[in-house]
């Protein structure tokens, strides 16, 4: 009997009806092809830990299931058609799991480079510069409080008001964002201040 992690069983029944058969079987699945994987959860998510290295990971939404594989680029190359690996985010239903010995070829794979210790290289994106608008910094430039706020505010803080206001499409939305902007930054708040 492998070893389980109860807030996964919590997890499979807090899920949508449709996804609980599904979510099992995946469950199944990964710890016949893996006996060894522990089990946890990352990101609220259930993960299958392998060697100390996430192998892979299942999630529920309110339509559909995946199945996502922390190294997938190395399982099945960019730009490699493999229709069994574009189903595996959109599972409805059991019958919506690839043949279970495709899957357990995944697995395997996963279980492979993790117990190499391949490391799967990740690239950031640049990020463009943002030019902060005119409109936007005399708006600021008015209240002092709100001035200050945006001075002491990390870049990643200044980013998201900044990207906010520029991202607007049309003036008047513009004009009502610089408003609320200038607003919570009087308060002291960032941008997204209301998920902190």
């Amino acid at each position: 009997m492998p070893a389980t992690d109860k807030r996964i069983d919590a997890y499979i029944a807090k899920a949508q009806d449709f996804a609980k058969p599904v979510l099992t079987r995946l469950r199944e699945i990964v710890h016949e092809a893996c006996p060894d994987c522990e089990e946890t959860v990352k990101w609220g998510h259930p993960s299958f830990m392998y060697h100390g290295a996430i192998m892979c990971g299942m999630v529920a939404f309110k339509e559909r299931c995946g199945l996502h594989f922390w190294k997938g680029e190395l399982i099945v190359p960019k730009g490699q058609s493999d229709a069994n690996w574009e189903r595996l985010n959109t599972l409805k239903a059991v019958s919506d799991i690839p043949p279970k010995k495709v899957l357990v070829g995944y697995i395997k794979k996963a279980m492979e480079l993790n117990a190499d210790g391949t490391k799967v290289q990740r690239v950031a994106k640049p990020k463009k510069e943002l030019v902060m608008p005119d409109v936007f910094q005399a708006a600021i430039a008015k209240n002092k409080k709100a001035r200050a706020a945006f001075e002491a505010f990390s870049p990643s803080h200044k980013r998201e008001y900044i990207e906010w206001i520029v991202d607007a499409k049309g003036e008047d939305t513009r004009a009502r964002r610089i408003a609320q902007a200038v607003e919570w930054m009087a308060e002291g708040k960032s941008r997204n201040w209301k998920y902190q």
